[in-house]
């Protein structure tokens, strides 16, 4: 990111104060790691490039609230933050979202591609809906906000860009017996999203359930509330429903 302009908005989104802290994936050169560290409390640079890790120590040595660690986010244990605020690698989005899902934050503003952030907004039935849409639907509130103009990276990548904000929810919007569950299950039916829920989900409930033979599987599918509905059809409270019932 070249525009320094993006950094103000991305920040002034996530409404950031002198108490907080910062969590940046993927840091780069430093240049928003730097702008963050004047804005809040600490902040917290994450990158997996050796070679930039060594740049980022060098250059931002003179700032005493930055802590530059080496290494994959997602496999991170014990992080403290309260914000996020991100220009992450595109490659990483949809994981980089479950690995949030399962912290803590208050507030999380990063810049996704344009079209991987229309999936978090899709509605029901449409072509960008998918288990995405619902697993994020649970978790948080999406808001799509400033699109981001490929002069403003270096280099100019392929893609339309965007800044997310996320907000959790709380509480969720339905009850959960296992978020997990949820999650697989929403997966596995998506991969089938044009079928009726009794015959996409059979090979789960064979796959995950422990059943005497065919026909207590057909039994199991059969029972299960939405069974005559196309999966695409499926709002995320329904998949919830069936997780629910399954679990």
């Amino acid at each position: 990111m070249v525009d320094p302009s993006v950094h103000q908005r991305i920040t002034n989104y996530a409404l950031l104060s002198l108490n907080d802290t910062v969590l940046d994936i993927g840091a780069g050169l430093g240049f928003l790691t730097r702008f963050l560290a004047g804005k809040c409390k600490f902040v917290l640079a994450v990158e997996s490039d050796s070679s930039l890790v060594r740049v980022l120590s060098e250059e931002l040595k003179d700032l005493g609230n930055i802590e530059v660690r080496e290494g994959n986010v997602l496999k991170m244990q014990m992080l403290r933050f309260n914000k996020v605020i991100s220009i992450p690698p595109y490659h990483i989005s949809s994981a980089l979202l479950l690995w949030l899902f399962n912290n803590f934050f208050e507030c999380a503003v990063l810049i996704f591609q344009k079209e991987f952030a229309n999936r978090l907004v899709a509605s029901v039935g449409s072509e960008d809906y998918g288990w995405l849409t619902v697993v994020a639907y649970y978790h948080v509130e999406v808001e799509l906000l400033d699109e981001v103009q490929k002069w403003m990276f270096h280099p100019q990548p392929e893609v339309d860009s965007i800044i997310v904000r996320l907000k959790p929810k709380k509480p969720p919007p339905f009850t959960l017996k296992d978020k997990a569950l949820f999650k697989r299950l929403a997966q596995a039916l998506f991969t089938q999203r044009n079928r009726k829920v009794r015959n996409a989900v059979l090979p789960f409930v064979k796959h995950k359930h422990v059943t005497t033979g065919r026909t207590d599987a057909d039994r199991l599918a059969d029972s299960l509330p939405f069974h005559d509905k196309r999966v695409r059809e499926l709002a995320p409270e329904d998949f919830g429903a069936l997780a629910n019932t399954l679990a």
